[in-house]
């Protein structure tokens, strides 16, 4: 018997010691900011330059297919969304009808610009070999277009 009341009380005694610990762990662990995490713009450009060298050269675009080629980069850059234009302080200060058109809006904008996207894309392709189109098929996957897979929810 008293080596379980001996067990209880070292437990508690432990629960008890990590209990009291964990303020002081709070208050050493560095606060998670949303300026040290914030959208990179040209990291992100280096990663869509570096995925379009990459695409470049795993298609093997000809001399004769690299007009076609700068015109379908140029189309997609053109169609990127333009970061900082949302105001998430406005945003969550509006009724809930105008967020609701505000949602509207943005998803209009969101599919033009995919539709913009797919012009480019069919216009590229139509210059492409068989044998390339099959590896555009395969690789590209979603590129040119947004990776996220939502289009408001980081907004609400």
């Amino acid at each position: 018997m008293k080596t379980l009341h001996k067990a209880f009380v070292i437990g508690a005694a432990v629960i008890g010691f990590g209990a009291a610990a964990l303020p002081a762990m709070a208050e050493e662990a560095p606060q998670h900011q949303y300026a040290a995490t914030k959208f990179d713009p040209v990291k992100m450009q280096e990663r869509m330059d570096a995925h379009a060298k990459r695409m470049h050269d795993t298609l093997k675009i000809t001399p004769a297919q690299e007009g076609a080629w700068q015109a379908y980069l140029s189309a997609l850059k053109s169609n990127m969304p333009q970061r900082g234009q949302f105001d998430r302080a406005a945003f969550k200060n509006m009724p809930a009808p105008e967020r609701m058109e505000k949602r509207i809006e943005m998803a209009k904008a969101h599919v033009s610009r995919m539709e913009s996207n797919l012009a480019a894309t069919k216009t590229f392709y139509a210059v492409l070999t068989p044998e390339q189109q099959k590896l555009f098929d395969e690789k590209a996957g979603r590129f040119g277009q947004r990776r996220h897979g939502h289009t408001m929810r980081h907004h609400g």
